[in-house]
């Protein structure tokens, strides 16, 4: 649905009915307060006449309007439709999400994409309405007005923890966008705390990442849990229960805790600036942008219907970081989820580098020691892990060849793994490097890529567990374009049955 197609009675009368499916797929905006709102906002319905819709919210704001400081747009999931499609547009805003844009300029997003500016310029303008650069603009100030009323980090390290360069640049942007200065807007609404005390940086920033409705939590981390990588990631338990899902950062760390209606993201870091890409990064680690009701929609009408019937809000656990999790994926070729664990462990704590590199930060309060020493490193990147020495580590010699490829051609750039390549040619790519299979190449696609119709091709489990349920494997195509969604519902069914899940196997 592009800009130009927005069909106007459709999303209005979504609005009427404040249905929460669409939720971030477009913005109302209305004429008579120059205000653009969520599709959910609790306000009352504007008349049909002075209301205008928007594919973007910095599509609306580049049309002089300003968000609700009732429904927030800053709190809306994101459009699932830009991962189904995977084209250029949605590669563009994966990266400007990613701080791209903030980094490198629209000049530089474009070299990720291998295209000109003009042309992606062109493409942005007649999907979203606007271009590039407004999105990447609104995306700061969306984020700031967050950290403005969640939080009491002071308005300087709001301007640079948004991506703005300066505090000059972030005080002018809010005033021609929003028509009020950041000061202003943070007297107005006063910082919002979970339990109504100050949020200093010793017990981190913390932040609410929205979702649609259904969203099983407790299956992601679960996920994420049992693939935890020594010394990289942690987790806290409550019997069966994941509470809490930590990682290593530049800087610090990141904590992910699920909360009624949100995840609560809690960030203890020096680099600050790095704010925007954490958020982002997070939310397609927990497939948080999921549309539940379109994958229910297909899977629901197929032989999976029960499983999807039992865990209808079921997501794709998604990777942090590309390469890390393509190397996992190798790792844990024909081998046990806690054998490739351990193995991962070894190879952090070989190549990996530390979180906080100096020190004498923990002396000041940030980030917060205790937590940080449960994950101190790293994993390393693809450059440090081309040169690093892997042997005896329990890595068979073919299997460091391939950890090796793999490093090299993403060093090089000649793979992308985070989002600015097509995800077919990046699969082919993958299938280039020795030791890299179907398999591999699918598992990677369907959790660093974001690819919904993934396939891990060949996976025992899989093919097991459709045995076992009577499912044909021809039926596999009537899953299109949530195959990634029917691969999770059978891993989690064999999950729930181990007595009939194959071994020697990670997933």
């Amino acid at each position: 649905m592009t800009t130009r197609q927005l069909d106007f009675d459709a999303c209005y009368l979504a609005v009427s009915a404040r249905d929460s499916r669409f939720d971030g797929r477009f913005y109302t905006a209305v004429t008579t307060t120059g205000i653009y709102c969520r599709p959910i906002c609790p306000a009352r319905t504007p008349s049909r006449g002075n209301v205008r819709f928007y594919r973007h919210a910095a599509a609306a704001e580049a049309a002089g309007f300003r968000p609700c400081r009732r429904c927030r747009p800053e709190l809306s999931p994101g459009d699932p439709g830009w991962d189904v499609r995977a084209d250029l547009v949605g590669r563009a805003l994966r990266l400007i999400d990613d701080g791209v844009a903030d980094e490198s300029g629209v000049a530089g997003l474009a070299r990720r994409l291998h295209v000109t500016e003009r042309h992606l310029h062109r493409l942005f303008a007649a999907e979203l309405g606007t271009g590039p650069l407004a999105v990447a603009r609104t995306r700061r100030l969306l984020l700031a007005k967050q950290l403005l009323t969640e939080t009491t980090l002071p308005i300087t390290d709001v301007a640079f923890a948004a991506g703005f360069g300066s505090v000059r640049q972030f005080n002018a942007a809010m005033k021609e966008s929003y028509g009020f200065a950041p000061g202003e807007l943070r007297r107005a609404n006063g910082p919002v705390h979970e339990k109504g005390g100050p949020v200093a940086l010793t017990t981190g920033l913390t932040l609410r990442l929205g979702h649609r409705e259904p969203y099983d939590a407790q299956s992601v981390l679960r996920f994420l849990a049992a693939r935890a990588i020594p010394s990289v990631e942690a987790v806290c338990r409550s019997g069966d229960d994941v509470t809490a899902y930590t990682r290593a950062v530049p800087g610090g760390s990141i904590t992910l805790r699920p909360a009624a209606g949100h995840v609560r993201l809690t960030v203890r870091t020096t680099e600050t600036h790095l704010l925007s890409r954490l958020v982002a990064r997070c939310r397609r680690l927990l497939d948080l942008d999921a549309d539940p009701g379109a994958v229910r929609e297909i899977l629901g009408s197929t032989s999976l219907a029960p499983l999807v019937a039992a865990r209808p809000g079921l997501r794709v656990p998604g990777a942090y970081d590309g390469f890390e999790l393509a190397v996992r994926a190798v790792v844990g070729q024909q081998i046990s989820v806690a054998g490739a664990r351990t193995l991962l462990g070894r190879i952090a704590a070989r190549a990996g580098v530390p979180a906080v590199p100096d020190r004498s930060a923990d002396e000041n309060g940030n980030p917060d020691a205790a937590v940080t020493g449960q994950v101190p490193l790293l994993f390393p990147t693809a450059d440090l892990l081309a040169a690093a020495d892997l042997d005896g580590l329990g890595l068979t010699t073919r299997r460091v060849a391939t950890i090796r490829a793999l490093a090299e051609a993403v060093a090089s750039g000649a793979i992308d793994l985070d989002g600015a390549g097509d995800p077919a040619d990046t699969t082919a790519g993958l299938l280039e490097i020795p030791g890299i299979g179907p398999w591999t190449a699918g598992y990677i696609a369907l959790r660093a890529l974001r690819d919904p119709d993934a396939w891990p091709e060949g996976d025992l489990v899989l093919r097991r567990t459709m045995e076992r349920l009577g499912v044909a494997a021809g039926e596999a195509e009537r899953w299109r374009p949530w195959r990634a969604y029917a691969a999770l519902h059978l891993w989690s069914h064999a999950s729930d049955n181990p007595d009939t899940t194959p071994r020697g196997h990670d997933r």
